[in-house]
């Protein structure tokens, strides 16, 4: 995932940080291969003391949630005594009081620390907390997601594949047809459907249904169900009811000209439909 687009996900948890709770300032920054933590997202601020501001691992109350990979908060960050005080100056130049700092983790490596401060010296309380978590939860499932992405996307071939590969590639289509609506950024997405569509004309097969043209959510459920997945489990994936599933399923079979889900299947990527 670009950093650029890691960008846009921690401002909009930051923000929605800040509209939860009325922290006066949120700020925040992600790790990158090779290099220290930035403060590179602030909202609140009226400084740009922080910005920037490279963080280690074990120093500040930053440095010490990276190194415990767990929450740490302070009432009056100057006279903590169980944080050292690197960043006094520019904490002092904000005029930052209390502060909590959540790490971001994802498959168990933490991938950045969001903060939210007061410029009062007043204990945040259980709210701002759980607040604050949720934010850091919210930033670390959509970093999941794009990174599945990312690793789904290298794994497709450019060129023609077949046997046992072939299957893989058909899982691979399978799952990012079900991420794809979850990716709330418009150019990854459409970026995702393409490459959906790349596979989707690769396996297209002479004696298949000709001008078949299905919805985007027919095709969803039918690449749910081309991985064995029941009504119910398209459901789960899809985040939509078995009934809805049920429609789309059988709107699909109707245009297909199928009488089973096996046969819909098969007629599917005939059509080119479904790699």
């Amino acid at each position: 995932m670009s950093e650029r687009m890691e960008a846009v996900e921690m401002r909009g948890a930051l923000a929605r940080l800040r509209r939860a709770t009325g922290l006066q300032v949120v700020f925040g920054g992600l790790l990158h291969e090779g290099r220290p933590l930035r403060i590179s997202e602030l909202n609140g601020a009226v400084t740009p003391a922080l910005h920037g501001l490279a963080i280690s691992a074990g120093s500040g109350l930053g440095g010490k949630c990276l190194a415990l990979a767990r929450p740490c908060a302070v009432v009056d960050y100057a006279s903590a005594r169980h944080i050292t005080h690197e960043y006094d100056v520019p904490v002092s130049a904000e005029g930052l009081r209390s502060v909590i700092a959540v790490p971001v983790v994802v498959r168990r490596k933490v991938r950045g620390v969001l903060y939210g401060a007061l410029r009062d010296s007043l204990p945040l309380g259980e709210r701002v907390a759980d607040a604050a978590v949720a934010a850091a939860r919210d930033l670390e499932q959509a970093l999941a997601v794009r990174d599945e992405v990312r690793e789904l996307l290298s794994a497709v071939p450019s060129g023609p594949v077949s046997g046992p590969s072939w299957e893989e590639v058909r899982q691979a289509h399978g799952e990012l047809r079900e991420l794809a609506p979850r990716i709330e950024d418009p150019e990854l997405r459409e970026r995702l459907l393409a490459v959906c569509g790349r596979l989707e004309s690769a396996s297209t097969a002479p004696g298949g249904t000709p001008g078949v043209t299905l919805t985007p959510r027919e095709l969803d459920v039918l690449a749910a169900v081309a991985q064995g997945a029941t009504n119910a489990g398209a459901a789960a994936r899809l985040g939509l009811r078995p009934e809805t599933v049920k429609g789309y399923l059988r709107s699909a079979m109707r245009k297909l000209g199928a009488h089973t889900r096996l046969e819909a299947v098969v007629a599917a990527r005939r059509a080119g439909v479904l790699p």
